[in-house]
C-alpha cells in the first residue's frame, strides 16, 4: 500500500467513524438526554445547563488547548489526523441535529448509541487518530500505561462526565443509563482497535515441522518459529511449529497441516494484538 492509499483510507474510517458518532449521539444518546462522556458530553451539559452555543461548537472550541498539548506530546501526524477527527466529527453532529428521532426507552438509546458511538470511536482509534478532547488525554495515559485497553482508560474518565449529567438533568435514573452507555463505548472501542486486524496463533505439534513450515512460509508468506518440546507420554523431544497469521488465512493453515500430516495437533488462539512484519507496525504511539 502505497502512502497515498494509506492517507485515503486513514481519512475514509475516520469520516466513517464521525459519522457513525454524530447518528449514535442524535438518533438515541441525546434524544435520551444520555451521556457518552468525553468533551462532546461535557457541552451537552454545558447546553442544557446554560443554553449556550451548540453542541458541535462547543466541542470545537474546548479542544484547542488540548490539540496544543497533543502536538507537543504526541506529534504532528496525531495532532493533524485529530484535527481532521474533530473538525468532521463536530460537523456530523451538527448536521444530524434535525434528523428524525426513533422513540426508544432509555436502555434501548444507552444500548445502540454506546454501539454506534463506540464504532465510531474504534475506527478513529485505530488509524491513530482522535476526536480530541478527553480522547488526547486518555491517549497520553495510554503511553504510560501500555498494558490497560485504552476503551478502559476512556470508561474510567467518562463515568466523571456521566455523574455530570446527572447533576444537570438532576435524574440518577440518567446517571445510570449514561453509564451502560459509556461502558458499550469503551469495550466496542477495545473490540475495534484491538481485533480490526483477526489475527491469529497457531501451534501445530507434528513429527513433519520441516515440511509445514516451508508450506506456511511458501503458501501464506507468513514467518514460523520452532519451539523445542517434549512428549509428555513418550518423553520423546519435538519440535512445535509456531506461527501468526490472518484469520482469513487460518483455512488454507489447516489444508496445509492436513495435506502434509493427517495426525498433527494443531492449537489455535485468538491473538489480542500481533505487532511486526506483515501485521500491525510496532511504534511507540501501537495502541
Amino acid at each position: 500500500m502505497t502512502d497515498r492509499q494509506r492517507i485515503v483510507k486513514e481519512c475514509g474510517f475516520i469520516l466513517i467513524g464521525a459519522v457513525l458518532i454524530g447518528l449514535g449521539l442524535n438518533l438515541f444518546l441525546l434524544p435520551n438526554e444520555l451521556n457518552a462522556g468525553g468533551i462532546s458530553g461535557l457541552a451537552m451539559v454545558t447546553v442544557r445547563a446554560l443554553g449556550l452555543g451548540t453542541i458541535g461548537t462547543i466541542t470545537a472550541v474546548a479542544n484547542i488547548p488540548l490539540f496544543i498539548l497533543a502536538g507537543v506530546k504526541l506529534g504532528r501526524r496525531f495532532l493533524y489526523m485529530s484535527i481532521l477527527g474533530m473538525m468532521l466529527s463536530s460537523v456530523s453532529i451538527d448536521m444530524f441535529a434535525g434528523i428524525p428521532k426513533p422513540d426508544t426507552e432509555p436502555l434501548i438509546g444507552a444500548l445502540y448509541g454506546g454501539v454506534l458511538c463506540g464504532l465510531g470511536l474504534g475506527l478513529i482509534f485505530s488509524v491513530d487518530a482522535s476526536t480530541g478532547g478527553s480522547d488526547i488525554i486518555v491517549r497520553l495515559l495510554k503511553r504510560k500505561w501500555r498494558d490497560v485497553p485504552i476503551g478502559v482508560i476512556s470508561i474510567f474518565f467518562d463515568f466523571t462526565v456521566a455523574i455530570l449529567t446527572g447533576i444537570v438533568f438532576g435524574d440518577i435514573n440518567r446517571t445510570l443509563y449514561s453509564g451502560i452507555a459509556i461502558i458499550i463505548v469503551g469495550r466496542i472501542i477495545d473490540s475495534v482497535v484491538y481485533r480490526f486486524d483477526y489475527s491469529r496463533v497457531a501451534l501445530v505439534i507434528t513429527n513433519e515441522h520441516a515440511k509445514i513450515a516451508e508450506g506456511i512460509t511458501t503458501q501464506l508468506a507468513r514467518g514460523v518459529t520452532f519451539l523445542q518440546g517434549q512428549g509428555g507420554y513418550t518423553h520423546n523431544p519435538t519440535k512445535v511449529v509456531l506461527t501468526a497469521i490472518k484469520r482469513q488465512q487460518l483455512t488454507e493453515l489447516k489444508k496445509i497441516v492436513a495435506d502434509i500430516d493427517p495426525n498433527a495437533f494443531v492449537i489455535v488462539q485468538e491473538a489480542h494484538q500481533v505487532l511486526g512484519d506483515g501485521f500491525t507496525r510496532y511504534s511507540n504511539d501501537v495502541l
